[in-house]
């Protein structure tokens, strides 16, 4: 029988952060990682691959990072966990821990609609082999529906678009796509720029029926709308995997993750979850998240590592940042938007300003940026903000969200000190986090 002090399940973001972190805080501990794909994907870069990639291969997280940290690798499918004697029982032996990371992620949501087990419907799963045979499927079909209209949703519809020669439908619950992410007016300019790509869009628009005579022929949509379709994508998001931990008899959280405390312990003491696996407090308020993010995934697995032989760092809970991208076009958020905000009580100033991310703008690159920030009216504390522009939106948010982490004022975003030039950002004079919290301002001194 293998021993190990540390025992990671899963290989993906949050088991090879929790591994890393468990190696440099603690130096001479053995830690084994268990997984059962040969190949581990980027969660985030699935889409990419029926486009910009043109294949699973170029889409995968190395391997070299486990030997670098001196983790060893099983391949192997787990199969239980005996909670009493700390062994992992898999399909290649067993292993004795000390503290046992579950990191095994999430899989497709699959939504109660007839006919979505029928030839041509196909969901995200994070597998290589599938990925590239869906790929090929996708390459000599004409017409696709894309079910959902958030992050993966667009974002696959934008790639198979690539391919060429499709015609693409997007059918979107809500009233906007992206909706949950961002505010209405940013998501009017990313359906605006879907649609001059050629792709249709169908929002607060239910799918009724997936139908067809053992393959997919079309998709029927609440208002009575026929839509033509040899291929379904459902991107509607992602459910955790705890069937492991179901078994184990671990305490299961609200949104049905593997409840945990701030140190990311579960209900056993010398058990631990993170990742998309494990339940979500929220930074506002400490109520039950959903968000499932892979930037999420490593911060808790970065806790969860630190604390496994002694508590070191503690989850101040979920603050939610995150960006997409669609030709020139990114839009980011970090905290609350203006709608999730008023949503939740707060008395909001939502303030958006906008200026070219070049100064002067007439330097090459030079693109228009536009930056909303929402504070508490009351105590100035910033909430949250929006992105919207080029590829710098992706950096700027994370900015934004340090601002949110660290619950800076209105004021002291002022007077944030930045560093600019004239090829790399906008202008000192109008800096947008800094003239956004000083309209800010001016705003709550005027109620």
């Amino acid at each position: 029988m293998k021993q190990a002090d540390i025992v990671v399940i899963g290989g993906s973001a949050a088991g090879l952060a929790a591994a890393f972190t468990a190696r440099r805080h603690y130096a001479d501990k053995s830690i084994t990682l268990v997984r059962k794909e040969k190949q581990v994907l980027i969660p985030c870069g699935i889409p990419y691959i029926f486009g910009t990639l043109g294949s699973s291969q170029k889409n995968l997280i190395p391997d070299a990072g486990l030997q670098k940290n001196r983790v060893d690798l099983l391949l192997a499918e787990v199969t239980k966990v005996d909670r009493e004697t700390r062994t992992v029982y898999t399909t290649e032996g067993e292993i004795r821990y000390e503290r046992l990371v579950l990191a095994m992620g999430s899989r497709p949501a699959m939504p109660p609609i007839p006919g979505f087990d029928l030839d041509g419907v196909f969901a995200a799963v994070k597998d290589a082999e599938f990925l590239d045979n869906l790929r090929k499927r996708l390459e000599i079909v004409d017409d696709v529906v894309v079910v959902g209209g958030g992050f993966i949703g667009i974002e696959f519809a934008d790639e198979i678009n690539k391919m060429g020669n499709k015609n693409i439908t997007v059918v979107e619950l809500m009233d906007h796509c992206l909706s949950l992410a961002y505010d209405t007016e940013f998501c009017i300019e990313m359906e605006e720029l879907l649609k001059s790509r050629g792709i249709s869009i169908r929002t607060s628009t239910k799918v009724e029926q997936i139908s067809g005579n053992g393959k997919v022929e079309k998709v029927i949509l609440s208002d009575g709308t026929e839509v033509k379709a040899d291929a379904v994508i459902l991107g509607i998001g992602a459910v955790a995997n705890v069937d492991l931990a179901r078994k184990l008899g671990l305490r299961i959280g609200l949104t049905g993750g593997v409840a945990v405390d701030r140190t990311m312990k579960t209900s056993d003491d010398n058990i631990y979850a993170c990742g998309d696996c494990a339940e979500k407090i929220s930074f506002f308020g400490g109520k039950a998240s959903p968000l499932k993010l892979a930037s999420i995934a490593s911060a808790e697995a970065r806790i969860a590592g630190a604390n496994l032989f002694g508590i070191r760092r503690e989850n101040v809970g979920t603050v939610g940042v995150w960006s997409t991208c669609v030709g020139d076009l990114a839009l980011a958020t970090a905290g609350l938007t203006e709608a999730m905000a008023s949503g939740q009580g707060y008395d909001v100033v939502a303030v958006t300003v906008q200026c070219p991310n070049r100064h002067p703008g007439t330097l090459p690159g030079a693109a228009k940026i536009t930056v909303k920030l929402i504070f508490e009216r009351n105590s100035g504390v910033i909430l949250g903000g929006q992105v919207m522009g080029d590829v710098s939106a992706g950096e700027m948010i994370n900015a934004v969200s340090a601002c949110v982490q660290s619950r800076m004022t209105a004021d002291q975003i002022a007077m944030f000190q930045m560093g600019t030039h004239p090829l790399l950002t906008a202008s000192p004079i109008v800096y947008p986090l800094v003239d956004a919290a000083e309209t800010a301002i001016g705003m709550m001194h005027r109620s």
